[in-house]
């Protein structure tokens, strides 16, 4: 599949921009960066990956996913509205491999957050309908009804719990990437100094990007040029090419990209809550009494074993949780502890393991 001419905005530093601005679609919006898809063949034919890191990755429309049993005393309180149609309504932005994105026909939504999204429905016995959507619109439909949950990478945070509850099912990191000749290792701020970085508008990493550059204008130093491409076929095109000199998305979408191409790595680490710390979850209208029955389901999934399996299919057991909670405004305080001590573990396992 040919890739389309990549164009793209730069932007020195939005520090200076009121902190009404910067916390609207962009508080809201999903942690990852729009538009993938699997190259391969148009006619859906079944096409799979190998990776260095020993994950079969399976890009094509079919599936063949774990699948849950249905738990009668959890479908019993999926709430009324929610459940007399029979139909768990999933948005997913289809937007980064291996969480979300489209198969090798360009248009069946596959990844792990479907996956996951999967398991729920079963065991609350209701109908998976995934529907696709862009960033800006998650939020609005979500408060709308359009989507009764979420999956797609939403990460846990201080605005957004203002109008969503969440279910947590996965530790948050964002990666680093370069070309495989770089020699950068970057841990903060002052790593990014002078250098051209692409970056998904409205997103967590914007976000840390945005403070990281306030803070180097701060010291005198030469912020990073913000770098924004339509598509990650053409964020990643222009990293290869030398166009950009880092490009920052989820971590799992890094480590598939370091495990599945020879001209790319990972250079560093944030999590995606930075400077506090984050989780991923299931994000669904505040208030209508589905995340604690969607929390519940995750539990039973993880206990079988089903949730496990998921992530290591995709690549993503160094991101898993030992327990899924509830977060709401109210307890969203006391949950910040919570996840620093679970993001923590999660990085001493990745040391341990690398």
């Amino acid at each position: 599949m040919a890739l389309s001419t990549p164009r793209f905005r730069t932007r020195r530093s939005l520090a200076a921009l009121p902190a009404v601005v910067l916390l609207g679609t962009a508080a809201l919006s999903a942690c990852a960066d729009p538009g993938a898809s699997a190259s391969g063949d148009a006619s859906g034919a079944a096409q799979t990956t190998a990776a260095r890191n020993g994950v079969v990755y399976n890009t094509s429309p079919d599936q063949q996913r774990i699948r849950g049993g249905k738990d009668a005393a959890l479908a019993a309180k999926v709430p009324g509205l929610i459940g007399k149609d029979g139909k768990l309504t999933v948005a997913t932005t289809a937007g980064s491999i291996p969480l979300s994105f489209h198969a090798t026909d360009d248009k069946t939504p596959i990844g792990s957050e479907l996956d996951i999204a999967q398991l729920v429905a079963d065991k609350l016995g209701l109908e998976l309908d995934v529907q696709v959507t862009s960033w800006e619109n998650w939020p609005l439909k979500t408060q709308s009804g359009d989507f009764e949950v979420v999956f797609s990478n939403v990460g846990v945070n201080k605005d957004r719990v203002k109008l969503f509850d969440f279910a947590s099912y996965r530790a948050a990191f964002m990666g680093f990437e370069a070309k495989k000749s770089a020699t950068y290792d970057i841990k903060g701020a002052d790593d990014i100094s002078g250098l051209r970085v692409s970056v998904g508008s409205g997103t967590n990493q914007e976000k840390i990007l945005l403070a990281w550059n306030k803070e180097l204008e701060d010291k005198g130093k030469a912020p990073a040029t913000l770098q924004y491409y339509q598509s990650e076929a053409d964020t990643i095109l222009a990293l290869s090419s030398g166009r950009t000199d880092l490009n920052i998305a989820p971590y799992p979408s890094t480590v598939y990209r370091e495990n599945t191409r020879d001209d790319l790595k990972v250079v560093g680490k944030v999590n995606a809550g930075w400077p506090s710390e984050t989780l991923v979850a299931a994000t669904s209208l505040k208030g209508n009494g589905l995340a604690p029955v969607i929390t519940e389901a995750l539990n039973s999934a993880i206990k079988d074993g089903s949730y496990g399996k998921v992530l290591e299919r995709w690549g993503l057991s160094e991101e898993a949780l030992p327990e899924a909670k509830t977060i709401t405004e109210d307890n969203y305080a006391a949950s910040q502890t919570a996840a620093t001590a679970t993001a923590s573990a999660s990085a001493e396992a990745s040391k341990k393991s690398s």
